[in-house]
């Protein structure tokens, strides 16, 4: 008997490149990437050289929010959990009680509100240590952020009945008014701790 001589046949690859090259394409358009988070903040615009003068600010217009080290946080000079930053800062926002240690609330014609009694000049300035962790320093920021889109929707809610977010963008305005969003971020300090 003689030899089979028969070939095996090649399998033709000259086109897996190609298969290749399209099933990354593919996976890449696909598939999502994990994105940096971060707080979503403008920038102020750099100052122009001026002589420095010094802007009188009312004490009882700026709530002064300290996160040490240990990532404790001193609000107006008390020790105050995390857990109470917004309502604190709530209260300070809106001053329902029109207490004489909290910023003064001003009527002002709002358009598209009416007359409303707008505490307009009050400043959270929020410091933190070098210390701090980051972690503890997102926190504060997302409570007192929050403290002011609490503030917003539970007078949307109260004035139109419904979600701050399902107004249309004139009467979002007015809210925003009544309830500016006035966070100053200081430059961290070395106060002690770790």
């Amino acid at each position: 008997m003689g030899k089979n001589n028969k070939k095996v046949p090649e399998i033709n690859s000259s086109s897996m490149a190609d298969i290749s090259f399209l099933l990354l394409i593919f996976f890449l358009v696909t598939t999502t990437m994990a994105t940096d988070k971060g707080l979503t903040r403008r920038l102020p615009p750099i100052p122009e050289k001026k002589d420095k003068t010094e802007v009188e600010v009312n004490k009882r217009n700026v709530m002064n929010v300290l996160l040490n080290s240990n990532n404790q946080l001193m609000v107006q000079g008390r020790i105050v959990p995390m857990s109470k930053l917004r309502e604190t800062a709530k209260e300070f926002i809106v001053n329902p009680r029109y207490d004489a240690e909290l910023p003064e609330r001003v009527p002002t014609d709002i358009p598209n509100f009416g007359t409303y009694d707008v505490t307009r000049d009050h400043i959270i300035s929020l410091q933190n240590d070098r210390g701090t962790d980051y972690q503890a320093y997102i926190e504060a920021q997302n409570e007192l952020v929050g403290a002011y889109n609490e503030v917003r929707e539970e007078l949307a809610m109260e004035k139109w009945g419904v979600s701050f977010s399902q107004l249309n963008e004139d009467r979002k305005e007015a809210i925003r008014q009544i309830f500016p969003q006035h966070i100053s971020e200081a430059e961290p300090k070395n106060y002690g701790g770790k």
